[in-house]
């Protein structure tokens, strides 16, 4: 019912076919639900993991690990440490850049519009964002204090924003809109502190030529901002050449995407509608003036930002594809009594496990409890403790970025697989207490809460 009235009947998806009402329509809700991204992100981590534990695991093995030859010209190539990139590295360099080109967006429409644009709303997700990130990076390095596998401190730090808010959205009213941009804004947090990790502590010997021509490029994006330059491709070109220009410096290039993404503008270039309306109204009365339809679609790109375009246009892209791949490259840990048993033993599993469950509840909570206490700041309209233990458990699952500074912090396939363990056994637990602890608060609770506060601001007034 709900889709026929979303899609037109004169449409393939409103049509009456069979292949339309079997499959396209489902697909069209499936992906509508919020936390649809989520779901993928687990079955291809699920399919990774049994394809890698199945008789066919060196078909998996050999996929990921094919060389892309990519090269223009004599004089640039895409290679790692003098080799070609393997299929893996492809997806984890250059795919994943538009994913931290996404994130930068998201950071920067919450920075102008949205949850950090006041300071104080902001205030008390980033005083608990920051304990997210310490106390399990403290707990990691308590397992891992010297050697190869205490350069693995970032991994536990960081939150998978789909997967936890996946999460959350499935338990629907039980959880607080409140609470729910409580953990948005400390998950967004959290990005910007893996973000700055991985730019100052998971880089390699860095190339000062490469860098002045990222530099170069950055600038002139922001010289085409104040020109008011506003064509797509111009913005692509530098894009690319600071994402490559970073890629041969040794900062990792997925940091061009999010200089990308926090530099795109942010407002409209026309926000009056009046100007809008005078535009648009005499192409929707004369429709064979093509040019004003020009004018028309010129002026109504105009008034949506460029960060809202971009984010709409590649969000899909990310959630529902380059992030699934991501997960099937990545997860594909082989399962076996001897690995386990490794894991069990090993300081890297054990500080990750510990750091993203215990570690994310105990800082998070800890943060939000001094914050409050000391009246920097208040719990949100709607909420208590019980729901800081639950959004606390939930910011342990760390699967995509801590997933990812694995591969930035070891080379070696044996730390990589253990840390990778602790990530998925983590991700799970963590996701099982948030859910238990979320649950056991009642709808009812919530809203004696929420009378209590607003009596308590009826009484100040």
């Amino acid at each position: 019912m709900g889709t026929k009235k979303i899609i037109s009947e004169n449409t393939w998806l409103g049509s009456n076919r069979r292949l339309a009402k079997t499959i396209g329509r489902p697909v069209m809700r499936f992906l509508g639900i919020e936390a649809s991204s989520g779901i993928l992100l687990v079955f291809a981590a699920l399919v990774a993991l049994i394809w890698a534990n199945s008789p066919w695991s060196d078909s998996y093995n050999e996929l990921w690990g094919t060389e892309v030859n990519i090269s223009l010209g004599d004089s640039i190539s895409l290679e790692h440490h003098g080799h070609p990139l393997t299929l893996g590295q492809f997806v984890n360099d250059v795919l994943m850049v538009l994913f931290f080109f996404v994130v930068g967006l998201e950071i920067k429409r919450e920075m102008i519009t949205g949850h950090l644009k006041k300071f104080r709303d902001a205030l008390l997700p980033m005083i608990a964002a920051v304990g997210g990130m310490v106390v399990p990076a403290f707990i990691f390095y308590v397992f891992n204090s010297s050697g190869e596998a205490s350069d693995g401190w970032g991994i536990p730090m960081a939150t998978d924003i789909a997967f936890a808010i996946g999460v959350v959205s499935l338990l629907g009213k039980r959880v607080p809109s409140a609470m729910k941009i409580f953990l948005l804004t400390l998950a967004i947090v959290d990005d910007i502190g893996g973000i700055l990790v991985i730019a100052f502590f998971y880089t390699e010997e860095l190339a000062s030529e490469w860098l002045i021509v990222a530099a170069i490029s950055v600038f002139g994006v922001i010289i085409f901002k104040k020109l008011n330059v506003r064509y797509t491709p111009a913005y692509i070109a530098l894009g690319v050449i600071l994402w490559y220009s970073l890629f041969e410096s040794g900062v990792h290039s997925t940091i061009a995407g999010v200089i990308m993404g926090l530099l795109a503008p942010a407002t409209a270039l026309i926000s009056d509608k009046n100007a809008l309306s005078e535009a648009v109204q005499p192409a929707m009365q004369d429709q064979s003036d093509f040019s004003g339809f020009r004018k028309a679609t010129f002026h109504l790109n105009a008034s949506v930002p460029v960060t809202e375009r971009f984010e709409n246009l590649l969000h899909p892209l990310t959630g529902f594809l380059i992030v699934p791949i991501f997960a099937l490259a990545n997860a594909g840990v082989e399962i076996s009594f001897d690995s386990l048993s490794d894991a069990a033993s090993s300081g890297v599993t054990r500080g990750v496990l510990f750091g993203l469950v215990f570690g994310k509840i105990a800082g998070v909570t800890l943060f939000t409890f001094v914050a409050v206490k000391s009246k920097i700041s208040e719990l949100p309209i709607g909420s208590n403790f019980r729901h800081i233990l639950g959004i606390s458990a939930l910011s342990g699952i760390g699967f995509t970025v801590s997933m990812f500074i694995t591969s930035l912090a070891y080379d070696n396939v044996l730390l990589q697989d253990e840390s990778k363990i602790g990530i998925l056994v983590a991700s799970v637990l963590a996701a099982i207490v948030g859910v238990f602890f979320l649950r056991s608060v009642k709808v009812v609770d919530q809203e004696v809460s929420f009378l209590e506060e607003n009596e308590e601001v009826d009484q100040s007034n």
